[in-house]
């Protein structure tokens, strides 16, 4: 996947700035520790189908674990996997324009990712003198995804095959990756649980650099050179409309989506982790 150089070079200079600010912060508070964790949760969605509430996306268990590295009291890095559904409905919204599109999709993903985290107040684990903490979060992260959609006999198909909107078949019109980069961002709380447990709440979102999350983004194709080049299958998952606008006898070159906005997902998440570190000590100076 191509990214823009201004998007490679902001990526590079949000890297330079946690990584001046882990250290400068490292020079003044106290050590830290390292931790497992296991995360369970729901999903969520911003695009096409879900442009602004993501109360709105059908919710899906996500899960995840990761290993922490506190490089201190105030900082840290996190090395993350996470697993998640998302999916949303046209049906479910109160567009009388979305309603007569009547798409869905759903949309698998995995996701691996690097992040930093920065604490409030200084927290460590395990120490009663730190019980809570709120932080911020945010990193680089590589996802794979597959969009689907349901064939009027209940049964999920991949989407990028089929070519939807011309990807494959139109000259010019290439397919979508299903491997991107996504720039994940959050905050949430921590709190002790013990000398080596601890709780953590935290919400966080995907800036992505796609919009065929739900492989919808942006005008219909003409159905009949779309059921040729990827058959009958293609040609009804791509075209749902209920009803066409008057005069019109088809709904090629019609809007399907908003290629001008690119999707985004993001998870709502509560984990335990461990202590895997040295044992606390009763100075907490570690």
């Amino acid at each position: 996947m191509k990214l823009p150089f201004t998007t490679v070079k902001s990526i590079a200079m949000m890297l330079v700035i946690m990584a001046l600010g882990f250290d400068a912060i490292a020079q003044n508070h106290r050590g830290g520790s390292k931790e497992i964790g296991y995360q369970l949760g729901t999903t969520y969605y911003i695009g096409d189908l879900n442009p602004d509430n993501p109360i709105k996306s059908r919710p899906h268990i996500a899960q995840g674990g990761y290993f922490r590295h506190n490089i201190n009291s105030r900082a840290g890095v996190r090395f993350q996997v996470m697993h998640g559904v998302v999916e949303a409905w046209d049906e479910d919204s109160q567009n009388s324009w979305a309603l007569n599109r009547n798409l869905h999709f759903r949309n698998k993903i995995t996701e691996f990712s690097v992040q930093g985290e920065i604490n409030y107040i200084d927290h460590v684990l395990g120490n009663p003198n730190d019980r809570i903490t709120g932080f911020l979060t945010a990193g680089i992260a590589y996802f794979n995804h597959d969009p689907e959609a349901q064939d009027v006999f209940g049964n999920w198909h991949p989407l990028q095959p089929l070519g939807t909107e011309g990807q494959g078949w139109i000259d010019g019109v290439e397919n979508y990756n299903l491997a991107c980069l996504a720039l994940p961002f959050g905050a949430g709380f921590k709190v002790n649980l013990g000398n080596s447990i601890s709780f953590q709440l935290e919400w966080g979102m995907r800036k992505t650099w796609t919009d065929y999350l739900d492989d919808v983004s942006t005008s219909y194709v003409n159905s009949s050179l779309l059921m040729q080049a990827r058959g009958v299958l293609s040609a009804q998952l791509a075209d749902q409309i209920v009803e066409l606008p008057e005069g019109a006898d088809s709904s090629e070159g019609m809007q399907r989506g908003d290629p001008g906005r690119y999707d985004k997902y993001g998870f709502v998440m509560a984990s335990i982790s461990l202590r895997v570190s040295k044992k606390p000590t009763s100075c907490w100076e570690q």
